[in-house]
């Protein structure tokens, strides 16, 4: 049976390496699920796959927008499960990896259908943030869905203003819009998450935004610095680079709230991939373990078919 194999995890736990020598042994495409390595130019900041690492294994979803245009997670649905619809006919075997929660549960169990949110109106709700704060945000959201509003962490004003976005753009609730129907993929999902011990983790993001500041992550940011209102650039990395160049902090303050902030990050990750008990998770801290042979054999358990791509 063909097999999706979908592999995750918090972000510096070492997902794109892995992935690329899994591919390699499988032969199979790599589509990545992350709401940000989507975009062009931007690939010191979310960590993108190197030109090199892109040359050994076909990458999908991978810089193929511009900063400035719309995505969302259920466009993703629609346009990966078509894709790994065609993959399907030449490999048995399609991988996707990433760490955006949204995107990998929209194509694993499908995501409600909400409106492509109009660049206008998009622009006047930030507006609204930038000149009245997020309280402005939430009032409106709590006259317009009060259901939703007592649901949502209402200090995260992504959240909350996404869903004013959505109340205005659809004429109503946005909770009315979310039914939580799982859908049924014509293909095995198979669900690989890869963890690491708690400190070995921080120690490799705070090495990693290191690593990111030599490359040069300051001078990408500051290219897009004039583009700065954009949700595409509203992202750990770019956002406290910003601030610095607002002058609202030193360097060296910008790079320690990158690092704490990534690490805030990949916790939230941890507890949202937590709740998924579909997921096989193997401790990459453990060095006793051949991790290519364990997915192997994890994909082995369902059809041996899926390893004749």
């Amino acid at each position: 049976m063909n097999t999706l194999l979908v592999l995750l995890g918090p972000t510096g736990v070492g997902k794109t390496e892995w992935s690329l020598r899994i591919a390699e042994t499988l032969n199979c495409p790599i589509l990545s699920a992350d709401s940000r390595q989507i975009y062009k130019g931007m690939t010191i900041g979310t960590a993108a796959p190197a030109k090199e690492q892109l040359l050994r294994v076909p990458h999908h979803f991978v810089g193929i927008l511009q900063p400035e245009e719309y995505y969302s997670a259920s466009q993703f649905e629609v346009e990966a499960v078509t894709l790994i619809e065609q993959l399907f006919q030449t490999h048995h075997c399609v991988m996707m990896t990433g760490g955006s929660m949204l995107y990998i549960d929209a194509v694993c169990h499908g995501i409600d259908e909400i409106p492509a949110i109009d660049e206008k109106l998009r622009r006047e709700v930030y507006a609204l943030y930038q000149s009245e704060g997020l309280g402005a945000i939430r009032s409106r959201l709590k006259m317009l869905d009060p259901l939703f509003y007592n649901e949502v962490d209402l200090k995260n004003p992504k959240r909350v203003i996404h869903a004013l976005e959505v109340c205005l753009m659809a004429g109503k609730p946005y909770s009315s819009l979310r039914t939580k129907q799982r859908k049924e993929r014509p293909f095995r999902i198979l669900k690989v998450g890869f963890g690491r011990d708690r400190r070995e983790l921080y120690d490799r993001i705070n090495k990693r935004v290191d690593e990111m500041i030599k490359q040069g992550l300051v001078e990408e940011a500051r290219h897009f610095y004039p583009q700065r209102h954009l949700n595409s650039l509203n992202t750990v990395g770019y956002k406290e680079l910003f601030d610095h160049f607002d002058g609202n902090s030193t360097l060296e303050f910008a790079i320690e709230k990158i690092k704490q902030h990534t690490r805030n990050y990949a916790r939230k990750q941890m507890t949202w991939f937590q709740k998924d008990r579909e997921i096989h998770w193997i401790n990459l801290s453990d060095e006793r373990l051949d991790v290519e042979k364990e997915v192997i054999a994890l994909l082995s358990l369902g059809d041996d078919d899926c390893l004749l791509a």
